[in-house]
């Protein structure tokens, strides 16, 4: 119970001490050990990698709620407050001018947390936390099971690849869209920028349900390292194991304490724009229009 108290209220080891009569440090293992077996018996049951045919219903979904198509999961990364760690010098600093470690997530439309990596430095960027990642890694080798390039709802051609979703903060890729940077866009551009928030939004969404769940997570985090990482870890598999079961749908206007990385200028590639470019003439199709989204913008 010392466990499910802490993450569901935050209240400090003193609290806990009081409330069950046992130890600060004894509580701090107790967090510790329950943490790592919770993350242990559900990640692979609620995290599992996807095979073919799950990215296309994933893609499905986004299509149906979010009116993107070919969009495989939406991507961010969040600081998660801690104390500063013993000899960590300014690793953990980031631009906020505090410590932290970086949750980096990929959400499906149901506002589940498909991937985690959680622990890189705060002083890192969004696009450095997913390049060194797995993910980022198999992504980058096309070592991804991804379905075969797909020609969009009402088209036969181009066949397009399936794609990632994210803000400023990443890299313009074949699989990875970004919006364009904001300054003298035209129409369609802006239309794009509007459709991909639109699916980017879920991955906000996600993280702001996690914290007012898990609200631990709306202070800085006083305990050990490990112990911060494993908690985090076991508050997004808790995150989808209750997903899976309540299905309520959340406004977009939640709210919450974790704080977004500041966006950093990345390049893209040649073929990351052509992809890029090809979504936005579709969004100005009479096949990819939605009705309201010139007056939206």
């Amino acid at each position: 119970f010392s466990l499910f108290r802490y993450l569901g209220t935050g209240q400090s080891l003193a609290s806990l001490h009081f409330a069950f009569l046992v130890g600060k440090s004894t509580a701090s293992v107790i967090i510790r050990e329950t943490c790592v077996a919770i993350w242990d018996a559900l990640h692979v049951a609620v995290m599992a990698q996807p095979h073919k045919e799950q990215w296309k219903e994933i893609a499905d979904v986004f299509q149906q709620t979010c009116q993107f198509p070919n969009c495989a999961r939406a991507i961010d990364g969040k600081h998660i407050r801690i104390k500063k760690p013993v000899r960590s010098g300014s690793q953990y600093y980031n631009y906020k001018k505090y410590f932290s470690f970086v949750l980096f997530a990929m959400c499906d439309a149901n506002y589940s947390f498909r991937y985690i990596d959680v622990g890189s430095y705060g002083s890192r960027s969004d696009s450095a936390v997913f390049a060194h990642s797995d993910f980022g890694k198999l992504l980058l080798d096309k070592a991804l099971d991804l379905p075969e390039h797909t020609a969009l709802p009402g088209t036969t051609i181009p066949a397009m690849p399936f794609v990632f979703v994210g803000d400023e903060a990443f890299a313009l890729g074949e699989n990875l869209m970004r919006p364009y940077s904001s300054r003298g866009l035209s129409l369609a551009r802006r239309v794009f920028n509007y459709r991909l928030t639109r699916a980017r939004r879920v991955v906000e969404c996600a993280f702001g349900i996690l914290a007012n769940k898990w609200r631990f997570l709306h202070t800085p985090i006083h305990l050990k390292l490990e112990t911060a990482i494993s908690a985090v870890k076991a508050a997004c598999v808790l995150h989808n194991f209750v997903r899976a079961r309540d299905r309520y749908n959340f406004e977009d206007s939640l709210t919450h304490s974790l704080h977004s990385h500041r966006p950093s200028v990345v390049r893209g590639h040649r073929q990351g724009a052509a992809v890029r470019e090809q979504f936005t003439a579709y969004f100005m199709s009479p096949h990819g229009a939605l009705p309201w989204q010139l007056d939206t913008i």
